[in-house]
């Protein structure tokens, strides 16, 4: 296996990456474990982890899948004690948990008259066992695992943490509030964990990802004949570079660079937005 991106070297880290078995931290761990780091993926879809994970062996690394609920702290920390009997102890753990519900989502982008009483799920019928969730599957998602992995990592130098943050925390999109609040929740966090564990020799930074076509939500930005829809001509409208970002060459470089002890040494704190300009852009 061979990392070109940025050189960075992680031969003998062990990385634990979780919600590892969807498409996007599945790519971080492949990533992470080109790098050469024994890469542990966690996943409360224990198959499809254990299917990435089988994936990054048949290519020449080092991996390993395990089940896990990132909301029980029991489970988390029992976890950790395996992922460090297996592999050793935790250098990188890479918060990949989180994503949105249905419950929490109104249908509409603008509230209008007559909406309360309308067959539609406005604002005012929003679940709150789905804000609930939506909150703790982000924000307890990402605090839980980092309680249970950076019991290894206090005091040993060049230790990192990366949550996964979203555009949405600088500038929310209709429609999902709670997932717009909960990522707002993680950059915030990202910065009071870097202060809390400065002195320990663990630096902890986040990306927010904007908009990347993946197989995942292909059916929400083309047609069946291949054409944009509605929604991806608006999104390419407020993105300044008029474009998707490519998951596997933008995100992972992004990745590599926040995780890099050279490049990135004095690098803490930041949520860095890979969203071709879209945080940036007024509109006008």
């Amino acid at each position: 296996m061979q990392n070109n991106v940025l050189n960075t070297n992680l031969t003998g880290k062990v990385a634990v990456v979780t919600g590892a078995g969807g498409v996007l931290c599945s790519a971080f761990a492949k990533v992470l474990a080109r790098a050469g780091a024994k890469v542990a993926l966690l996943d409360l879809n224990f198959e499809a982890a254990s299917k990435f994970a089988d994936e990054i062996v048949a290519e020449g690394g080092c991996a390993k899948a395990y089940s896990c609920n990132v909301l029980d702290k029991d489970i988390c920390y029992a976890v950790a004690d395996e992922v460090c009997k297996d592999l050793g102890p935790c250098d990188i753990l890479l918060n990949g948990a989180g994503g949105n519900n249905p419950r929490a989502t109104t249908d509409k982008e603008y509230y209008e008259d007559g909406d309360i009483d309308a067959d539609t799920k406005s604002f005012f019928d929003l679940d709150k066992s789905g804000v609930e969730f939506v909150f703790s599957l982000n924000f307890l998602g990402t605090l839980i695992p980092t309680q249970a992995f950076a019991r290894q990592m206090v005091g040993r130098e060049g230790c990192n943490i990366l949550n996964i943050s979203s555009m949405n925390a600088y500038t929310p999109l209709t429609k999902i509030p709670a997932y717009s609040g909960a990522k707002a929740a993680i950059s915030n966090f990202t910065q009071w964990l870097a202060v809390h564990f400065s002195h320990v020799g663990i630096r902890v930074n986040a990306i927010a990802p904007g908009f990347f076509a993946t197989k995942q939500n292909a059916a929400l930005l083309f047609n069946p004949d291949g054409t944009p829809t509605a929604r991806t001509g608006k999104i390419l409208a407020a993105t300044p570079m008029g474009r998707f970002g490519d998951s596997e060459k933008e995100l992972s470089g992004a990745v590599l660079f926040l995780l890099n002890n050279d490049a990135a040494s004095f690098i803490t704190g930041v949520t860095l937005p890979i969203d071709g300009g879209f945080s940036a852009y007024s509109g006008v």
